[in-house]
């Protein structure tokens, strides 16, 4: 503890805390030396007045030292601050080393701490779970064996099949384009016939060109939007004679920048028109399917978005094999309208079996469909009829004549 002069005996300061309130500065309590306690002693003295007396017993020293050790002791002061728990104690607080001594700028900084990342050498990728449908094997498995007969619209009137095999190379890939083209919200059959009339006519970028869109329109109706296909017919083909020499594009990205051609055209004409396989052709009858089955992890909304949702998951080598396969497929059982869930061998497995399927039996002309002619199949409808609803009582031809007579007689 520091010493204080106070008159001619030494005394030490119990209680030294510099307060500002006037409520602190009223009284002092100091504890003398003999062990007497004496209160409202005066206040200590100032800090000019120690620095003089120390001055005095010391020597004479200059001014410029006095003022220097004066503010070295004023910023001692300031940072020796006592703390709440010793106030309510009513104790001394002891003062350490650290206390008496100012914190520096320094000191009050956060240190900056150095971050450094480990390098990527050697370390795998965190690879994300891939999805596939759960029978998607097997259900692909009984398209093949549905479609193995390959008589569906698609296998005789398809885009493969509309095209001249006897023309230039650059001329059978144009007619491969406008044969995709042509089929957009159309029938194949009525797509065949309409390339068979452009065929005869001749059917070349350059015959386009010079056909007026009045004989143009006369030669694809009736295929659907035929008016707005002139149009696209024409732009494409001047587009190819400007652009292309006469051919059309061999990627995707160029081919969707013919008027009238979208993605499922141009992944199409990639792999008839320059076998190459650049993506999934979807169409109506894909999309459709695709859902039905539940070949894609959410219901998708078009045929673009069902595209992307297959090639994320099926094997690329089975691109080219699903378009016409489901395309068959949808034409010939799945169709939009009345599936036949009955005859489809995949109606144990997939999601929509039997949701929307018709009761009565399945065209004639559809595949797998029940022969007429054969009795257990014949006695087999006859049941389930009896079942749902029960047959009328037979009644003999002769006894609603004979009412009739009575009742014309009276």
């Amino acid at each position: 503890m520091l010493p204080v002069r106070c008159s001619t005996r030494v005394c030490y300061v119990v209680q030294c805390f510099t307060m500002t309130s006037p409520y602190f500065m009223h009284s002092r309590s100091v504890i003398t030396r003999s062990g007497g306690l004496k209160a409202d002693c005066a206040p200590a003295a100032s800090l000019r007045s120690k620095l003089t007396s120390r001055r005095r017993d010391v020597g004479p020293v200059s001014s410029v030292e006095v003022k220097v050790e004066e503010d070295e002791e004023e910023a001692r002061i300031c940072e020796q601050r006592p703390s709440s728990a010793s106030l309510s104690a009513g104790g001394c607080h002891p003062k350490t080393e650290t206390d008496t001594l100012p914190l520096s700028s320094h000191s009050r900084r956060r240190r900056q701490l150095k971050v450094e990342y480990d390098k990527d050498e050697g370390v795998t990728p965190v690879k994300t779970e891939h999805w596939e449908p759960p029978d998607w094997k097997k259900q692909l498995g009984y398209i093949r064996e549905m479609r193995s007969g390959r008589d569906a619209p698609v296998d005789s009137m398809g885009a493969e099949k509309c095209y001249d095999r006897e023309a230039p190379a650059h001329v059978r890939r144009f007619q491969v384009l406008v044969s995709l083209m042509l089929s957009s919200q159309t029938r194949d059959q009525v797509t065949a016939a309409a390339m068979q009339k452009l065929r005869a006519h001749g059917c070349t970028v350059e015959n386009i060109l010079t056909t007026d869109d009045e004989a143009l329109g006369k030669l694809i109706y009736p295929v659907g939007f035929w008016r707005t296909k002139v149009k696209y017919l024409k732009l494409t083909s001047a587009m190819l004679q400007k652009e292309f020499g006469g051919d059309i594009p061999d990627s995707v990205e160029g081919l969707v920048r013919l008027p009238g051609v979208g993605p499922k055209m141009a992944h199409l004409a990639m792999d008839i028109a320059w076998d190459q396989v650049s993506g999934i052709g979807v169409d109506t009858h894909v999309h459709r399917i695709a859902n039905r089955l539940g070949w894609v992890r959410k219901p998708t909304k078009n045929p673009e978005e069902t595209r992307k949702a297959l090639e994320e998951w099926l094997p690329r080598e089975l691109w080219s094999e699903i378009n016409w396969l489901l395309v068959g497929f949808g034409q010939q059982v799945c169709l939009p309208v009345s599936p036949l869930c009955s005859v489809c061998l995949n109606q144990h497995s997939c999601p929509s079996a039997h949701k929307i399927s018709p009761t009565k039996r399945p065209k004639a002309g559809s595949p797998r469909s029940p022969n007429p002619t054969e009795p257990e199949q014949q006695s087999a409808i006859k049941h389930e009829r009896t079942k749902e609803e029960p047959l009328p009582t037979p009644v003999s031809p002769t006894a609603p004549r004979r009412k009739l007579k009575s009742k014309n007689n009276r």
